[in-house]
């Protein structure tokens, strides 16, 4: 099964119960529908079509990480920062990061490859995932994320996103990445 909505019913959360819970909850979002995304240069040639201008946007790459003693960890940087994941491991004081399996990524954020995003918190949260993202987000007005499938793209001021955190009582490690 592919990361778009068309198997969104095989999530643990679909992204339309994402999107029900987030409209309860009062948090504003506009949502954009697009052909399946799976890397950072195909967010690229749709994010013109999303461009508001005069926005400061935060753009990101998401990225799911086990360590050795198999704890899970999602970073979330922008999306054109290079990371060295031995280096990053130093700076979260974990230990040496490798990616994650789909089956782990599944089982864990309730994403599939291509679809990883902060709100999967709605699922890693439970499952004890630990959630950095840059200090950069400080910066920006709005976040642009999949709302847990790849053919959709939410943006979302972070006001509010900080407010979606605060819900499921995560508290993001918010630190300079990269």
């Amino acid at each position: 099964m592919d990361a778009s909505s068309e198997f969104q019913d095989s999530l643990p959360v679909s992204s339309d119960a994402l999107l029900a819970k987030l409209d309860e909850w009062g948090l504003a979002y506009t949502l954009h529908a697009h052909v399946p995304l799976r890397t950072v240069e195909d967010a690229k040639s749709v994010e013109a079509a999303m461009m508001v201008e005069g926005e400061c946007a935060f753009r990101i790459k998401n990225l799911y990480l086990r360590d050795k003693k198999k704890r899970n960890y999602l970073v979330t940087l922008e999306q054109d920062r290079e990371i060295d994941l031995k280096a990053l491991g130093a700076k979260l004081g974990v230990g040496n990061l490798s990616f994650g399996a789909a089956d782990r990524l599944l089982e864990n954020l309730g994403v599939r490859p291509g679809a990883v995003t902060p709100l999967a918190m709605i699922n890693g949260a439970a499952k004890g995932v630990r959630f950095f993202i840059d200090a950069d987000v400080k910066n920006a007005d709005r976040i642009y994320m999949h709302p847990l499938v790849n053919d959709r793209t939410l943006a979302m001021d972070v006001a509010d996103l900080w407010t979606y955190f605060e819900r499921l009582e995560v508290t993001p490690e918010v630190m300079k990445l990269g």
